[in-house]
């Protein structure tokens, strides 16, 4: 009996099976599973597609296409059959994001249609805590950011975003989602800052949270401050975690 594989765009009906594709590895797939559990499969509401690849009928891995392009628990069959829909598809991405030999794969399929990357970040590692640091007491001035203070923060976001990802998020539309991003994690209570005198010295959010996992993102510290900490000329004052 020949046994054959296919890839495609999930149904809202699948939901479950996708669910436990991401349970795999909850940690990784934190970002991707808290759109999910929140918007189900519906392109509309997940901000992109979910594609599957299915190995003799069943779903075996995952790969979300919207901003970014995110490969779960793809075998190397799946990446090949993810390249070959995202080649079909054209470039709509600005990132490929996910274990690194995976998107190392993924992007080495693309790479002679897409054309060179932007950057190409060979290690980023995923760093994991299950429980607080006996040795760092917690800053009792960080706290969660008002609805009335997203002039205040803006700032922050845009220049940590500008030094982590190497563009302004301003840019193209002028920064109507992004700030729309900024806005609904305030909203949310999720976005968390140390505030001296109108001026953020310190911020970070809360980007994705499922039962299992929270993926703490936007890490930021204002330079000055930054300089005072850790004085080596080379240190960055931008860190993300994702």
């Amino acid at each position: 009996m020949l046994t054959t594989s296919t890839t495609r765009v999930l149904e809202p009906h699948e939901l479950d099976a996708a669910l436990a594709v991401l349970d795999r590895d909850p940690v990784s797939n934190a970002f991707v599973a808290a759109r999910v559990q929140v918007a189900g499969l519906d392109p509309w509401r997940l901000g992109g597609e979910m594609w599957g690849w299915y190995y003799g009928g069943r779903l075996e891995s995952l790969c979300y296409a919207g901003a970014n392009l995110v490969p779960i628990c793809a075998t190397p069959e799946a990446v090949r059959g993810f390249a070959e829909r995202a080649r079909r598809a054209g470039r709509r991405c600005s990132s490929i994001v996910g274990p690194a030999e995976t998107t190392a794969g993924l992007w080495s399929l693309l790479e002679p249609s897409w054309g060179p990357a932007r950057e190409v970040r060979a290690r980023q590692p995923l760093m994991v805590t299950s429980s607080m640091p006996a040795d760092v007491p917690p800053d009792p001035l960080v706290r969660r950011v008002r609805k009335d203070e997203m002039d205040v923060i803006m700032p922050a976001c845009v220049a940590m975003f500008t030094e982590e990802v190497g563009v302004s998020p301003l840019a193209g539309d002028g920064g109507l989602l992004y700030q729309a991003r900024v806005a609904e994690l305030v909203t949310a209570g999720r976005s968390f800052a140390r505030v001296e005198n109108g001026r953020v010295v310190f911020k970070a959010e809360i980007g994705a949270a499922t039962p299992h996992a929270c993926q703490i993102q936007g890490v930021w510290v204002a330079p000055s401050t930054a300089a005072a900490v850790c004085p080596r000329p080379e240190w960055r004052p931008c860190c993300a975690m994702r």
